[in-house]
């Protein structure tokens, strides 16, 4: 079933404390760092809606949180408050924004997405089984929110963030937290979340968060949403915290039946901590599943194929040998046709030391002689291949006897 936007159903619930005010947190240089064309996007969308429709305008999402923790902000959200559904469709057309998600009333301006407030309620199983309805306020609208550090609202025209649910303490204090626990569970896709922002901030999911997510099925999700927020952990700084999260939270046991003794886990922890140093960026995607891959009850090829995991992981992480014999006749076979900068085993310290001392970190292995040399000595066909590969043994050889 799609999602519905029920027009006219203007939230008006007790259950919001509308009498707890935000916390107001002073913030003029909020843009100072933001991409020149996206700022200028911004000031587009947001002069035209406040002074044609007096509307309210704020940033909204992971934008807030990514400025105060003062990393890259690239994807901003927009939602705008104060404004009636014929006058936002109105004004999206004017300035030739396109609607992307028209029943949950969103719009994409250039980099931007622009947006109505909303709630939702989970009505039939899917992640499109939602029926929304306009908000009209703004603690309201952000009760909607997974995390805490979510939920922040940064007012545009005051320079301010505004927060309802203690989401700055908590990006202070490195702490994941539900906001709201009945529309949590509505979108099992959050439990993902969990784990993947844990593991690209460090953060810390709190006990009654975990326990939340613990409770939780996973089994309406499919593949390629799965794999989204799987490709998300792949490339986070803290892979110990993604580990940890994927089995404290049920997600392993769920997706790979995956229940690690607790041996394994330190172990396999302290691999992924000491490893990452040495990642080159290119292959970051590939790291925790290559070495994980020793650790994990199923086989490789089972969880890329239950992740829905592209070609590309097919190849880095199940064809590709671990780094168990690290030898100058393994690095050098790894390298004949690129250098070992593209070995996704290029973390373990030992590889890093033969590949420097073969001078094959970035460039391919030298065998001693090229396929045009063997053929200016009369070989050709299986006999050129033969001969390439007796040649190059013997190079490999006589480096293991140096």
């Amino acid at each position: 079933m799609e999602s519905t936007f029920t027009v006219g159903s203007y939230i008006t619930s007790i259950d919001f404390e509308r009498d707890t005010m935000p916390t107001i947190k002073s913030f003029p240089n909020f843009f100072s760092q933001t991409n020149p064309h996206i700022l200028h996007n911004i000031k587009t969308i947001t002069e035209y809606l406040t002074q044609n429709y007096n509307a309210k305008c704020y940033v909204v999402g992971g934008a807030v949180r990514d400025r105060v923790l003062e990393h890259e902000c690239k994807d901003y959200d927009i939602e705008c408050f104060g404004i009636t559904i014929d006058d936002f469709e109105s004004a999206m057309d004017h300035l030739g924004a396109q609607g992307v998600g028209k029943s949950f009333f969103v719009y994409k301006y250039h980099d931007l997405d622009i947006s109505l407030p909303r709630t939702e309620q989970k009505v039939s199983k899917g992640h499109r089984g939602f029926e929304v309805s306009l908000a009209t306020e703004e603690k309201e609208a952000s009760r909607r929110r997974d995390f805490t550090i979510n939920a922040l609202m940064y007012d545009i025209q005051n320079e301010q963030i505004l927060d309802f649910w203690d989401g700055l303490k908590d990006l202070e204090h490195k702490i994941l937290r539900v906001v709201d626990e009945r529309s949590f569970v509505e979108d099992s896709l959050r439990v993902l979340r969990a784990m993947q922002f844990a593991a690209r901030f460090g953060f810390k999911v709190d006990e009654e968060s975990c326990r939340l997510c613990q409770s939780i099925f996973l089994d309406d999700l499919p593949k390629e949403r799965v794999f989204k927020e799987f490709e998300k952990m792949f490339t986070g700084r803290y892979l110990h915290y993604g580990l940890y999260y994927l089995l404290a939270l049920g997600i392993g046991q769920q997706l790979f039946n995956e229940r690690m003794e607790k041996r394994s886990f330190i172990a396999l922890s302290r691999i992924l901590q000491k490893s990452q140093k040495n990642f080159v960026d290119k292959l970051r995607p590939y790291y925790f599943l290559f070495i994980c891959k020793a650790y994990f009850s199923l086989d490789i090829k089972e969880i890329l194929d239950r992740l829905g995991a592209p070609t590309s992981y097919y190849k880095k992480v199940e064809a590709s040998p671990l780094p168990t014999n690290v030898t100058i006749s393994f690095i050098a076979h790894l390298s004949l046709k690129e250098g070992i900068i593209e070995y996704v085993g290029n973390y373990h310290t030992d590889v890093i030391a033969v590949a420097k001392k073969l001078d094959v970190w970035d460039k391919p292995f030298d065998r001693g002689v090229t396929p045009l040399e063997l053929m200016d000595e009369g070989f050709s066909g299986k006999a050129l291949g033969d001969e390439l590969h007796r040649r190059t043994e013997e190079k490999i050889m006589s480096l293991k006897e140096k």
